[in-house]
């Protein structure tokens, strides 16, 4: 990312704090084409929609939500965000599928002659694609300029008689805290349909609208499309490659999301329709804890998973994320509102059992075939190998059993080298029991001089899912090792705690809210931006059930009132209770 800013920061720089983007979220995108072409570029994109919909979009649907140009701010420091950031570099991206690969390479190559040494624009770096493709992009800055993710809710039906199959796509874009009225975007929306013998139909009739690689421009709030000579009933694949930063709704079924996940060949929506598949059974199974009920057993589902994560045809690395199941904030997303993080937990743990235990001979023998007993590599296919050879480890590990334990603790034993090590060491934070202690004192005692290792074992314990994680968290604030005036130390325990163990952070008795308010106030005084980033934390406090928002709410307010925060946490905190 650095090395890209050679051109995309320094050689050209923004003209003001407004053009941020133009920056970092164009030097995203290119570091993030660079990976993929060195690596894999599916597990690469199936990344960065990982990260994408894990921070941007809770930015987008929260308190917090503003453009990717910000039209104002109190202090620019808040804008370094996963929008200027990560939803800046999916607008290159899109931009670079509407006006084709050889107009966007030509864009980019007028963009660094013309500008070479100046301080540009936004606009500026759009004329020159513009210009490349000769075409209108005007619609297009809209994405600039509203916050908020757009819905797309799509429906789909098939004629038999008349052979025809019809999509109908509508923009739903809601209001956020920072606007109120949305006008329609411009997005290239990538679309199959896969026939019966699992490969694409190629219709004898596609809609003027649709271009010859699949791609449809969405422009209008609603519109429809239709294919001719389709005989017999498709099932849609939508969103291609994540080809827009939005949401999608689809009138699709479990059945055909199965059918998705063993024969789609773009191998992101083949991803996407396991996690869909998944991200239904985990809000069912939630609603059902919180009733006190057990689950039903999802067998159609891990029939499906079974057909993508041991077929060899497939690279490893790419068969590790279809294995690795949306997590607790992922699910929380879907539900929306009234979230109990303690029955999200459960439900995910439940999942995992599930199909450790309906698998667990096939991944006992994934788990041995993978591994690698050559030296050390970091190439893509010796990590591919270790990242399919932990998730089969993670699975058979959620079954609980003597044996499962025994061989996370063997693997942590074992490891020559840091993934394997960190994983197991994860895999062991949710024990319980002295194997668990030891582990943690283990790693202390052999990492405790490398200031930049050791931060994984602050980051392990505090984002572990026990009701001791906060008293462990406390105690740690006061270990040799840890300094509220070192960033990253703060960032590996209190942002950890905070971010990413929603069970411990959201405790029902307001806790984990008042140990984060009381560290918010102490870093304020030595970090503001800091102490601002903790404060983003609380931005999904109305989401709650009743009893943790009200919680959240005090404890917020008794933080507002704090004498003499800095205008970073003022700005922060006085978004996130308006």
């Amino acid at each position: 990312h650095e090395y890209f800013h050679n051109w995309t920061g320094n050689r050209i720089t923004c003209r003001d704090w407004f053009q941020l983007c133009l920056k970092e979220g164009l030097t995203v995108y290119r570091d993030q084409q660079f990976t993929g072409d060195m690596r894999s570029a599916t597990v690469q994109r199936i990344a960065d929609v990982r990260n994408l919909k894990a921070r941007q979009f809770p930015e987008d649907a929260g308190p917090l939500a503003h453009p990717v140009r910000p039209d104002r701010y109190i202090e620019i420091n808040n804008f370094y965000t996963a929008t200027v950031y990560d939803k800046g570099a999916e607008l290159v991206r899109m931009l670079a599928l509407l006006v084709g690969e050889a107009a966007f390479r030509a864009g980019m190559d007028l963009y660094f002659e013309r500008h070479d040494g100046d301080a540009a624009t936004i606009e500026q770096f759009l004329a020159c694609f513009a210009e490349t493709s000769k075409r209108d992009l005007t619609q297009f800055t809209r994405w600039y300029q509203q916050s908020g993710t757009p819905e797309l809710v799509c429906s789909y039906a098939h004629d038999p008689r008349k052979q025809t199959a019809e999509l109908t796509v509508e923009q739903v874009l809601k209001p956020t805290p920072d606007q109120g009225r949305k006008l329609p975007l411009h997005l290239p929306l990538a679309v199959g349909l896969i026939g019966a013998n699992g490969k694409d139909l190629a219709p004898s009739g596609l809609s003027n609208e649709m271009r010859a690689d699949g791609v449809i421009e969405i422009t209008a709030r609603r519109q429809t499309f239709r294919f001719s000579g389709v005989a017999e009933r498709p099932v849609p694949s939508i969103l291609r490659g994540f080809s827009a930063p939005v949401t999608m709704t689809l009138n699709v079924s479990e059945e055909d999301l199965a059918f998705q996940m063993r024969h789609d060949r773009d191998l992101y929506n083949r991803w996407q329709a396991a996690q869909d598949y998944a991200g239904r059974l985990l809000v069912v199974a939630t609603e059902a804890i919180r009733r006190g009920e057990r689950p039903a057993k999802p067998t159609a589902f891990i029939t499906a998973l079974a057909g993508t994560v041991f077929d060899v045809k497939l690279e490893p690395a790419y068969r590790a994320q279809v294995l690795q199941l949306p997590g607790q904030g992922d699910v929380a997303r879907l539900i929306g509102a009234n979230i109990d993080p303690d029955a999200i937990y459960k439900a995910t743990q439940w999942l995992s059992k599930a199909i450790g235990t309906a698998l667990g001979a096939e991944l006992e023998t994934l788990y041995t075939t993978m591994l690698d007993k050559g030296r050390y590599s970091p190439d893509a296919k010796a990590a591919g190998r270790r990242a399919l050879r932990n998730r089969a480890m993670a699975m058979l590990f959620a079954r609980g059993g003597k044996a499962d334990v025994a061989r996370v603790t063997e693997h942590y034993e074992g490891a020559r080298n840091a993934t394997d090590e960190i994983q197991a060491l994860a895999f062991l934070s949710v024990a319980r029991g002295p194997i668990r202690t030891e582990a943690f004192k283990r790693f202390h005692d052999r990492w405790q001089d490398d200031h930049i290792v050791i931060d994984h074992w602050f980051a392990l314990q505090a984002a572990a899912p026990h009701p001791s994680t906060l008293t462990a968290v406390r105690k740690l604030t006061g270990h040799k090792l840890f300094s509220l005036t070192n960033p990253n130390k703060v960032r590996a325990l209190l942002m950890t705690f905070a971010s990413a163990n929603p069970v411990a952070f959201h405790r029902a008795d307001g806790a984990g809210y008042a140990f984060m308010a009381e560290r918010i106030r102490e870093v304020d005084r030595i970090n503001p931006q800091m102490a601002s980033r903790l404060a983003g934390t609380f931005r999904s406090w109305k989401t709650m059930e009743a009893g943790r928002r009200a919680e959240a709410k005090r404890t917020l307010a008794a933080l507002a009132k704090t004498k003499g925060l800095s205008r970073d946490v003022v700005e922060i905190v006085g978004k996130i209770t308006d």
